[in-house]
């Protein structure tokens, strides 16, 4: 049985949890699965309602039947697919361990505090990974080339707005229209200067959010899927208007 203080402890332990989880991508049901988990490991049953951004934890004491309930702001994490791997990796070594929550304290805090990929090195991942969207729709090696260097500058300005904590709608208007700007210097030259423009913007699309949104539909938690859906199409939206000052200004006749 866990006295009223290890019961506070809990709770604060699997929100601080659930909350990593919930804002760094993962769809709701995997959150859920995961934070109950560990609570059976802890011998307290979990119930939990989430939403976009507010999470409510309820944590049960089998024994004593005795209740503890938080509530807390989900922040916003970058997405990382490594981190989510191992976060659900602990539940399951939880799980089948019965590790104690200081054990799980310490782990935890070991893999969210491991150093992240150098932002240089991101930004040409993502410069390479968007060249070759390029490529896949029939881009020459010029438009490429081309495709690269807006990636490199439109995804720079995205990261520096994003550090100074610019709204993050006028980010992506910024970034898609300065990254299909210098894509339109393909204009002047001989080469897929239409495929060039398509896929200079396509670095911005969210696709995590867009398949937890469907996910999260699928799977019955309506309300945040839809959320979900509804702030990524904005996002799309803001792509689309990035790209199309863009077109107004260089070529209307694209429109």
């Amino acid at each position: 049985m866990n006295s009223p203080n290890e019961l506070k402890e809990i709770t604060r332990f699997l929100l601080e949890y659930a909350n990593r989880l919930m804002g760094s991508g993962v769809h709701t049901s995997r959150v859920i699965r995961n934070t109950r988990r560990i609570g059976k490991s802890l011998d307290v049953d979990v119930k939990m309602s989430l939403f976009q951004k507010t999470m409510v934890v309820s944590v049960c004491d089998i024994d004593s039947m005795e209740v503890y309930n938080e509530v807390a702001i989900i922040p916003a994490f970058p997405i990382s697919f490594e981190l989510n791997s191992e976060l659900s990796a602990l539940s399951w070594e939880a799980y089948d361990n019965r590790l104690p929550l200081e054990t799980l304290w310490d782990k935890y805090e070991k893999i969210i505090s491991r150093p992240k990929m150098d932002p240089l090195c991101t930004l040409f991942l993502v410069g390479f990974a968007n060249a070759s969207f390029c490529a896949l729709f029939g881009g020459d090696w010029t438009a490429r080339l081309i495709v690269f260097s807006a990636t490199l500058i439109g995804f720079y300005i995205k990261q520096v707005m994003q550090k100074k904590k610019i709204n993050h709608y006028l980010v992506f208007i910024i970034s898609a229209l300065a990254a299909s700007l210098v894509a339109s210097s393909a204009l002047t030259l001989e080469t897929t200067a239409e495929i060039a423009i398509a896929t200079s913007v396509l670095y911005l699309v969210p696709g995590v959010p867009l398949l937890n949104g469907v996910i999260d539909i699928v799977e019955g938690h309506v309300l945040t899927g839809c959320t979900r859906l509804i702030q990524a199409l904005l996002l799309v939206l803001c792509i689309a208007v990035g790209l199309s000052c863009t077109l107004m200004l260089i070529r209307n006749s694209l429109l």
